[in-house]
Protein backbone atom coordinates (compact mmCIF):
# COMPACT_ATOMS: atom_id res chain seq x y z
CA UNK A 1 0.00 0.00 0.00
CA UNK A 2 2.91 2.35 0.61
CA UNK A 3 3.90 2.10 -3.03
CA UNK A 4 0.45 3.37 -4.05
CA UNK A 5 0.82 6.64 -2.14
CA UNK A 6 1.26 9.61 -4.45
CA UNK A 7 4.04 12.12 -3.79
CA UNK A 8 1.39 14.65 -2.72
CA UNK A 9 -0.19 12.12 -0.32
CA UNK A 10 3.22 11.33 1.16
CA UNK A 11 4.09 15.03 1.64
CA UNK A 12 0.72 15.75 3.24
CA UNK A 13 0.99 12.75 5.58
CA UNK A 14 4.53 13.80 6.60
CA UNK A 15 3.39 17.35 7.37
CA UNK A 16 0.43 16.15 9.44
CA UNK A 17 2.62 13.65 11.33
CA UNK A 18 5.20 16.34 12.09
CA UNK A 19 2.54 18.72 13.44
CA UNK A 20 0.93 15.96 15.49
CA UNK A 21 4.28 14.71 16.87
CA UNK A 22 5.42 18.18 17.90
CA UNK A 23 2.33 18.53 20.11
CA UNK A 24 3.14 15.40 22.09
CA UNK A 25 4.39 15.97 25.63
CA UNK A 26 6.94 13.17 25.09
CA UNK A 27 8.67 15.33 22.47
CA UNK A 28 7.89 18.77 23.89
CA UNK A 29 9.98 18.12 26.99
CA UNK A 30 12.67 16.00 25.37
CA UNK A 31 16.25 17.26 25.44
CA UNK A 32 17.42 14.39 23.19
CA UNK A 33 15.35 12.47 20.66
CA UNK A 34 16.65 9.44 18.77
CA UNK A 35 14.86 9.44 15.44
CA UNK A 36 15.28 8.06 11.93
CA UNK A 37 15.48 9.36 8.38
CA UNK A 38 12.60 7.90 6.42
CA UNK A 39 13.26 5.81 3.32
CA UNK A 40 11.02 4.45 0.60
CA UNK A 41 7.36 4.59 1.54
CA UNK A 42 7.93 5.21 5.24
CA UNK A 43 6.13 8.24 6.65
CA UNK A 44 8.36 11.24 5.94
CA UNK A 45 10.46 12.52 8.82
CA UNK A 46 12.39 15.41 7.23
CA UNK A 47 10.07 18.18 8.47
CA UNK A 48 9.88 16.65 11.94
CA UNK A 49 13.67 16.39 12.23
CA UNK A 50 14.07 20.04 11.24
CA UNK A 51 11.38 21.22 13.65
CA UNK A 52 12.91 19.28 16.55
CA UNK A 53 16.36 20.66 15.77
CA UNK A 54 14.92 24.16 15.37
CA UNK A 55 13.45 24.10 18.86
CA UNK A 56 16.82 23.13 20.33
CA UNK A 57 16.26 19.39 20.71
CA UNK A 58 19.38 17.29 20.24
CA UNK A 59 18.41 14.80 17.51
CA UNK A 60 20.34 11.55 17.16
CA UNK A 61 20.09 9.65 13.88
CA UNK A 62 21.14 6.08 13.17
CA UNK A 63 24.08 4.88 11.17
CA UNK A 64 23.69 1.28 10.01
CA UNK A 65 26.66 -0.90 10.96
CA UNK A 66 27.78 -3.94 8.91
CA UNK A 67 26.16 -6.32 11.44
CA UNK A 68 22.80 -4.41 11.22
CA UNK A 69 23.28 -2.82 14.63
CA UNK A 70 22.96 0.96 14.85
CA UNK A 71 25.52 3.59 15.74
CA UNK A 72 24.31 7.18 16.29
CA UNK A 73 25.35 10.70 15.26
CA UNK A 74 23.88 14.14 15.89
CA UNK A 75 21.66 15.60 13.17
CA UNK A 76 23.01 18.97 12.06
CA UNK A 77 20.48 19.73 9.31
CA UNK A 78 19.65 18.37 5.84
CA UNK A 79 23.11 19.17 4.47
CA UNK A 80 24.66 16.91 7.13
CA UNK A 81 22.98 13.82 5.65
CA UNK A 82 24.93 11.69 3.18
CA UNK A 83 23.43 9.06 0.90
CA UNK A 84 24.91 5.67 1.68
CA UNK A 85 24.23 2.80 -0.70
CA UNK A 86 24.39 -0.73 0.59
CA UNK A 87 24.54 -3.73 -1.72
CA UNK A 88 21.11 -5.33 -2.01
CA UNK A 89 19.47 -2.73 0.25
CA UNK A 90 17.80 0.64 0.10
CA UNK A 91 20.02 3.69 -0.12
CA UNK A 92 19.97 5.36 3.28
CA UNK A 93 20.56 8.97 4.28
CA UNK A 94 22.81 8.97 7.31
CA UNK A 95 24.38 11.73 9.39
CA UNK A 96 27.95 12.46 8.38
CA UNK A 97 29.14 13.76 11.76
CA UNK A 98 31.17 11.98 14.43
CA UNK A 99 29.87 8.61 15.58
CA UNK A 100 28.75 8.43 19.19
CA UNK A 101 28.51 4.64 19.53
CA UNK A 102 25.55 2.28 19.83
CA UNK A 103 25.08 3.16 23.51
CA UNK A 104 24.34 6.83 22.72
CA UNK A 105 20.66 5.97 22.31
CA UNK A 106 20.42 5.19 26.03
CA UNK A 107 20.59 8.93 26.76
CA UNK A 108 17.50 9.75 24.67
CA UNK A 109 14.32 11.02 26.30
CA UNK A 110 12.25 9.72 23.39
CA UNK A 111 12.90 7.26 20.57
CA UNK A 112 11.04 7.48 17.27
CA UNK A 113 10.90 4.08 15.62
CA UNK A 114 10.17 3.10 12.04
CA UNK A 115 7.90 0.18 11.34
CA UNK A 116 5.81 -1.57 8.74
CA UNK A 117 2.81 -1.85 11.06
CA UNK A 118 1.79 -1.82 14.71
CA UNK A 119 -1.22 -2.98 16.62
CA UNK A 120 -3.37 -1.35 19.25
CA UNK A 121 -1.35 -3.05 22.00
CA UNK A 122 1.80 -1.26 20.80
CA UNK A 123 3.46 -4.26 19.20
CA UNK A 124 5.57 -3.04 16.28
CA UNK A 125 6.40 -4.96 13.14
CA UNK A 126 9.77 -3.94 11.68
CA UNK A 127 11.52 -4.85 8.45
CA UNK A 128 13.07 -7.98 9.91
CA UNK A 129 16.71 -6.90 10.17
CA UNK A 130 16.61 -6.64 13.95
CA UNK A 131 18.31 -3.23 14.15
CA UNK A 132 15.62 -1.67 16.31
CA UNK A 133 15.10 -4.86 18.31
CA UNK A 134 18.74 -4.40 19.34
CA UNK A 135 18.11 -0.76 20.20
CA UNK A 136 15.13 -1.67 22.39
CA UNK A 137 17.11 -4.46 24.08
CA UNK A 138 20.02 -2.03 24.67
CA UNK A 139 17.64 0.47 26.29
CA UNK A 140 16.21 -2.22 28.58
CA UNK A 141 19.67 -3.53 29.53
CA UNK A 142 20.77 0.01 30.46
CA UNK A 143 17.63 0.63 32.51
CA UNK A 144 16.79 3.52 30.16
CA UNK A 145 13.08 4.15 29.75
CA UNK A 146 12.54 6.76 27.05
CA UNK A 147 9.15 7.31 25.46
CA UNK A 148 8.85 4.91 22.50
CA UNK A 149 6.88 6.13 19.51
CA UNK A 150 6.30 4.51 16.13
CA UNK A 151 5.34 6.61 13.10
CA UNK A 152 2.99 4.94 10.61
CA UNK A 153 0.48 5.57 7.85
CA UNK A 154 -3.16 5.18 8.92
CA UNK A 155 -3.63 1.83 7.20
CA UNK A 156 -0.65 0.38 9.11
CA UNK A 157 -2.34 0.50 12.53
CA UNK A 158 -3.85 -2.97 12.82
CA UNK A 159 -5.79 -4.97 15.38
CA UNK A 160 -2.89 -7.39 15.76
CA UNK A 161 0.60 -8.01 14.37
CA UNK A 162 2.76 -11.11 14.80
CA UNK A 163 5.19 -10.94 17.69
CA UNK A 164 8.12 -12.82 19.10
CA UNK A 165 9.19 -13.15 22.76
CA UNK A 166 11.91 -10.47 22.41
CA UNK A 167 9.53 -7.82 21.04
CA UNK A 168 8.95 -4.77 23.21
CA UNK A 169 5.82 -2.63 22.83
CA UNK A 170 5.84 1.09 22.17
CA UNK A 171 3.99 3.73 24.18
CA UNK A 172 2.52 5.67 21.26
CA UNK A 173 1.51 4.80 17.71
CA UNK A 174 1.35 8.01 15.71
CA UNK A 175 -0.55 8.18 12.41
CA UNK A 176 -1.79 11.15 10.37
CA UNK A 177 -5.32 10.62 11.69
CA UNK A 178 -4.46 10.33 15.36
CA UNK A 179 -2.32 9.65 18.36
CA UNK A 180 -2.93 6.17 19.73
CA UNK A 181 -1.66 5.88 23.29
CA UNK A 182 -0.92 2.31 24.21
CA UNK A 183 0.27 2.81 27.76
CA UNK A 184 1.29 5.72 29.89
CA UNK A 185 4.68 6.29 31.42
CA UNK A 186 5.02 7.13 35.10
CA UNK A 187 6.89 10.20 36.27
CA UNK A 188 10.65 9.89 35.85
CA UNK A 189 10.32 7.86 32.66
CA UNK A 190 9.06 4.74 34.44
CA UNK A 191 6.49 2.69 32.62
CA UNK A 192 3.17 1.61 34.06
Amino acid sequence: MRSRLTADDAREAAAVLARRALLLPELAGAGTVAAFVSVGGEPGTDALLEELRGRGTRVLLPVLLPDDDLDWAVYEGPASLAEVGRVGRLTLREPSGPRLGPEAVTGADAVLLPGLAADRAGRRLGRGGGSYDRVLARLAAAGAEPALLVLLHDHELLDEVPTEPHDRPVHVVLTPSGTHRVRERRAGGRRD
